[in-house]
C-alpha cells in the first residue's frame, strides 16, 4: 500500500505556528510534527523523556536510536524533536544559492531538524542534528534540501550534524533491537500486573546488586515460581517502557543489578500514560 502523502496547506502552517508548535523548552516544548501526523514508512515512536519530563515523537528507527544516546548522555539539558527551521530564513537560503525550496504544490514547506540540542558544555552549549539512513545521499534532491539546512544553521552559529546508521555503536544498535523486539506490543501490556511485577523485581534487584541481571531474572523465576524466561521478558518489557532505564553503551546481559535504574514512583504514572 502506497504511503500517503503528507502535506500542509498555508492555513494549517498558520494554525500550527499560533498553536506554539516548534515553541517553548524543556516539558513545555511542542514539536512541529506529531507521529500521528506524519505517515511513516518505519516505525515512528511515542517516548517518554525523564530528561525533560515530556512525551517525545520520532519518524524513524534511527531518530529513535539517536534520541536513547541523547536521553542518556550526562551533559544533556534538554532535546527539542522535530525542530521547525524560519521559512523566510530557508526560502531567502534557496533563493541566493540557487536551490529550489521545497514545495507542496504551490504552498513552501517549514524544513525541520530532527533535533535541536541543548547541554552542559560551555564549548558547546546548543547544536542541530538531522537524521538521515546513508541511502539518503543517493537522492540529489534530499542534498540540496541539507545543504539549505546546513547553511540555516550556520548563519544562526549553531553547529548542526548529519547522523547515519554508520555513526551508531554496534553495543547501542544490539541493545536498541533488544528493545524494539518487544517495540510495538508491549504498549497494550503496559498494565497492573506489570507494575506489579515492576515493583518486585525493584526490591529484588536492589537487594543483589552484585548479581547478574540476567542470573536474577532466573532466580525471580524460580522464586515466584513462574515459567522459565517470563521475568527477563518482564524486565524487557520495562526496559522498552522505560520503566527501567540502563548504559545502552553496555550490552545487556553484561548489565549488574545495581546498573538497571528503575523509575521513581511519581514517574511510573507518566509511563503509564504513554502507552495508554
Amino acid at each position: 500500500m502506497a504511503k500517503k502523502k503528507y502535506t500542509l496547506s498555508e492555513l494549517q502552517i498558520t494554525k500550527r505556528l499560533n498553536e506554539g508548535r516548534g515553541s517553548g523548552a524543556g516539558s513545555s516544548y511542542t514539536p512541529w510534527h506529531y507521529v500521528h501526523e506524519v505517515p511513516s514508512a518505519g516505525r515512528s515512536q511515542r517516548v517518554y523523556s525523564h530528561l525533560t519530563k515530556r512525551v517525545h515523537h520520532l519518524l524513524s528507527d534511527l531518530e529513535y536510536t539517536v534520541f536513547l544516546m541523547l536521553d542518556a548522555n550526562p551533559i544533556t539539558t534538554d532535546i527539542r524533536e522535530q525542530f521547525p527551521l524560519l521559512r523566510e530564513d530557508t526560502l531567502a537560503i534557496a533563493r541566493n544559492n540557487g536551490i529550489r525550496h521545497p514545495k507542496d504544490g504551490s504552498v513552501n514547506k517549514v524544513m525541520s531538524s530532527d533535533f535541536l540540542v541543548s547541554t552542559k558544555d560551555k564549548n558547546q552549549s546548543l547544536f542541530a542534528i538531522q537524521v538521515k539512513y546513508k541511502n539518503a545521499y543517493e537522492d540529489a534532491r534530499t542534498t540540496e534540501k541539507l545543504e539549505i539546512e546546513k547553511r540555516y544553521w550556520a548563519s544562526k552559529n549553531i553547529p548542526w550534524f548529519i547522523v547515519t546508521e554508520q555513526e551508531i555503536n554496534k553495543v547501542v544498535k544490539e541493545n536498541v533491537d533488544w528493545l524494539y523486539g518487544v517495540k510495538g506490543w508491549h504498549d497494550e501490556s503496559v498494565d497492573v500486573g506489570l507494575i506489579d511485577t515492576f515493583n518486585a523485581m525493584q526490591i529484588y534487584f536492589a537487594e543483589n546488586p552484585s548479581s547478574s541481571a540476567i542470573s536474577l531474572c532466573q532466580r525471580f523465576d524460580a522464586a515466584y515460581q513462574l515459567e522459565l524466561g517470563q521475568s527477563l521478558l518482564d524486565v524487557r518489557r520495562m526496559c522498552a517502557a522505560r520503566l527501567i532505564d540502563f548504559d545502552l553503551y553496555k550490552p545487556f546481559r553484561a548489565l549488574k543489578a545495581s546498573e538497571m535504574r528503575f523509575v521513581e514512583s511519581n514517574e511510573v504514572s507518566e509511563v503509564i500514560h504513554v502507552a495508554s
